[in-house]
C-alpha cells in the first residue's frame, strides 16, 4: 500500500525539523558546558583570592596563644576587597555572557549591599546604556 504523499511531506518535514533540534540542543549544551567551565575556573580564582595569606587578618599576639586552636581573630577593620561595578551592557550578544558574569561575581560577593532583589535587579538594569 502506497503512503499518501502529503503524510511523506510532513514526515519529512517533521525528521527535518526533529534534526535542527538536535542542532539546537548540542550547540545549547555546548554553550552550557562552555560557560560552566569558565565559571569553574572564576570560583577557583575566587577561592586562591579569599584563602591566600595577604587576605588574612592578623592579630595580636597577645589575644592567641600558641596552643589555642583559633588561628586567626577577625577584627573590626577587616579589608574588603575593591570590586569593579560591572561594564555598561551594549547589548551585543557576544558581550552578553561576560556582563552576566560580571554581574553575578558582584551580587555573590556583596550581598549585603542589597537588601531584596529588585534592588539587584535594578542595580543590572543601570548598567544598560544602549
Amino acid at each position: 500500500m502506497d503512503t499518501p504523499l502529503g503524510i511523506v511531506n510532513a514526515l519529512d518535514y517533521l525528521q527535518h525539523y526533529l534534526q535542527e533540534l538536535t542542532k539546537c540542543q548540542n550547540t545549547l549544551e555546548h554553550t552550557i558546558n562552555t560557560t560552566l567551565v569558565g565559571l569553574t575556573a572564576q570560583l577557583q580564582q575566587l577561592i586562591q583570592l579569599i584563602t591566600s595569606p595577604a587576605l588574612t587578618p592578623t592579630t595580636s599576639p597577645s589575644l592567641v596563644s600558641p596552643s589555642s586552636p583559633i588561628l586567626a581573630i577577625p577584627s573590626k577593620q577587616q579589608t574588603r576587597l575593591k570590586l569593579p561595578s560591572s561594564p555598561d551592557f551594549s547589548g551585543e550578544q557576544n558581550s552578553s555572557q561576560a556582563f552576566f558574569n560580571s554581574c553575578m561575581l558582584y551580587l555573590c560577593l556583596v550581598p549585603e549591599q542589597f537588601s531584596c532583589n529588585e534592588e539587584k535587579i535594578f542595580w543590572t538594569l543601570a548598567f544598560f546604556k544602549d
